[in-house]
């Protein structure tokens, strides 16, 4: 499958990312595994829905920050293999968000990141997942996505 076909297919175009003063990597790679830091939904440099999902922020808007969240891990994916064709399946995702007590809307929030990578990857190699609820996230952001990817030598 041309992943990068895909993409281009579904109309994504990936965003470049910044360079980053942190201390800590982006992704570190062991043997067939890519496991990838969190992204939170950066989009040039700024960050985008701030605030407590069920608060301050809407499940829409949340849907959508899991969605960049997963265009920035995309993002760090091509970079870190080259290009995506490296790619043979999403192995784990964890989605967190920022939310009060009462919220059980998580798993909503981080299906619209599942559906992304389907859409791209394909249905027939789902990943597992996980979908939790926090106090509070880096930054103030409502949601925060990572991964573990399993890629070809």
């Amino acid at each position: 499958m041309n992943y990068e076909k895909k993409l281009a297919d579904l109309n994504i175009q990936l965003p470049t990312l910044a360079k980053s003063n942190l201390p800590f990597a982006n992704g570190v790679i062991v043997d067939n595994l890519l496991y990838l830091s969190g992204q939170t939904p950066m989009v040039d440099g700024e960050m985008k829905y701030l605030g407590t999902v069920g608060s301050t922020i809407s499940i829409e808007e949340a849907e959508e920050a899991a969605r960049i969240c997963t265009l920035n891990l995309l993002a760090v994916m091509k970079e870190m293999l080259g290009n995506l064709e490296r790619v043979k399946r999403v192995v784990k995702m964890n989605g967190y968000v920022a939310s009060l007590p009462d919220f059980t809307e998580q798993p909503r929030v981080i299906n619209a990141a599942s559906n992304l990578l389907n859409d791209i990857f394909g249905e027939d190699k789902p990943h597992a997942r996980a979908a939790l609820g926090v106090a509070s996230l880096p930054g103030g952001t409502s949601v925060e996505i990572e991964m573990v990817v399993e890629i070809t030598a």
